[in-house]
């Protein structure tokens, strides 16, 4: 099949002649005849496109473009019409037609834009899933803790079992999951992420599952899912233990049934997922507690992988922190910076509650602080002793009184801000909160210089 097409006019004859021709061309017709039906048809059908007459009785076809547009930006529309107006077209371009073609019809024109408009549309989708899908950073790391997780994904990446993936926060639990799809079967399919506990309980089966319109108010339209959106590809349910035990529930039946219905819907969906779990609690205890279904447990923890905190492993640190400065010197095109022996061996000393994470953090704080290639002991923070005196943006902030430190500190911000934004200033203006008036005054009175300006 080319793709699905829903032919929208008040004549039954142009109806039948579009969707006679198009049905030859390989695609599938759907017909409404007037833009209630049509807005009615497209919470039930997800075409790949439609054709819309500009004259039709009640809500005109301009007012169902729109309103086709607010539901589903992406949804390529053809208009047509046979009292076709520059002012009309223009109007219909405005609010987002693919095309404007006028009556009568040119069937190979209209064949011709019905084939590009799908087309495009398609690119759109792969671009934005080749982006979501953009290789996330890889496990980094020669010891034997971080080999031996990379070899129990290695070994369960191409099979399509499940996996429980534990660990502290900040350890490195999406990379694994990503990993785990990128080596798989399902590697051109989507990977969708679901963190469990930044959803309100409220809306949680929403984002799950779906709604359909008017199903709670807000519903203004039909949703798709995670699991709906996660069809042929697979879902990572990351802080798994943070659902409530209704959701639990839920959830343990749509991994038995691969099937489930819409928030307001009856219709039943099926669905061919693999999921991937992530928890930085001890299960079998939050199991003991009463906060988590032993069912559902042991339903996700087919195979189970377990990744180490940062104190376990810091032999690493110096191969992390060289993956951290090159992709900071990529993404700002600066020099790569480097860090001095001693200066790694205070960082391979420290405790690292905070895990990867924590070092990521420090290492691109002082990549942004220090004004020379090499960061050495007197660039860390006092709090890890390795330096008897604070480095010299640290000195700059500790000296003299708090106007100038003041003054030191909006001088540091200002120029690594737009260092990250190869010193476009309209730019570096929003993402600070500043007008960009205002902002150029400032830039002036610390003296900083902007390479490009806008």
């Amino acid at each position: 099949m080319q793709g699905q097409v829903c032919i929208v006019d008040d004549e039954a004859s142009i109806r039948a002649t579009l969707g006679g021709i198009l049905a030859d061309e390989g695609y599938e017709v759907l017909e409404a005849a007037d833009g209630e039906s049509v807005l009615s048809l497209l919470e039930r059908e997800s075409p790949d496109l439609v054709l819309l007459d500009v004259w039709l009785p009640g809500m005109d076809g301009l007012e169902v473009l729109e309103r086709i547009k607010k539901r589903s930006l992406g949804l390529p529309v053809i208009m047509i019409s046979g009292h076709g107006t520059v002012e009309t077209a223009v109007k219909a371009t405005r609010l987002g037609a693919f095309d404007f073609i006028e009556k009568p019809l040119d069937m190979d024109k209209i064949l011709l834009s019905v084939r590009n408009a799908i087309t495009m549309s398609r690119l759109a989708e792969e671009n934005l899933l080749l982006r979501s899908k953009a290789e996330p950073p890889s496990l980094t790391g020669s010891s034997q803790a971080i080999a031996k997780v990379r070899s129990a994904i290695e070994r369960v990446a191409p099979t399509d079992s499940w996996v429980l993936i534990t660990g502290n926060n900040g350890t490195g639990k999406e990379l694994v999951a990503h990993a785990i799809h990128r080596l798989s079967p399902r590697t051109d399919q989507p990977f969708v992420d679901v963190n469990c506990a930044a959803i309100p309980e409220e809306l949680i089966e929403s984002e799950l599952f779906g709604h359909e319109k008017g199903a709670f108010t807000g519903a203004t339209g039909k949703k798709r899912g995670k699991f709906d959106l996660a069809h042929q590809g697979t879902i990572f349910l990351d802080e798994i233990a943070d659902m409530s035990l209704k959701t639990q529930a839920k959830i343990l039946r749509i991994l038995q049934e691969q099937r489930f219905e819409r928030v307001g819907g009856t219709k039943t969906i099926a669905v061919d997922v693999r999921v991937l779990a992530a928890t930085n609690k001890d299960l079998q205890a939050e199991i003991a507690a009463g906060r988590f279904r032993e069912d559902l447990f042991y339903r996700l923890n087919v195979i189970p992988i377990h990744v180490p905190p940062l104190r376990e492993r810091t032999g690493d640190i110096p191969e992390l922190v060289a993956d951290f400065l090159e992709h900071l010197a990529v993404k700002h095109n600066q020099p790569v910076k480097r860090f001095t022996p001693q200066a790694l061996e205070v960082l391979a000393a420290q405790p690292w509650p905070g895990n990867v994470r924590e070092l990521k953090n420090l290492v691109e704080r002082l990549w942004i602080l220090c004004p020379q290639e090499e960061i050495g002991m007197e660039d860390l923070p006092v709090e890890m002793g390795g330096a008897p005196a604070p480095g010299p943006k640290q000195a700059q902030l500790f000296s003299g009184d708090f106007k100038q430190a003041r003054t030191a500190f909006e001088k540091a911000y200002l120029e690594a801000r737009l260092a990250e934004n190869e010193g476009n200033v309209s730019r570096t203006a929003e993402e600070v909160g500043l007008e960009r008036s205002h902002l150029h005054k400032k830039l002036k009175t610390l003296g900083i210089k902007t390479s490009n300006g806008d």
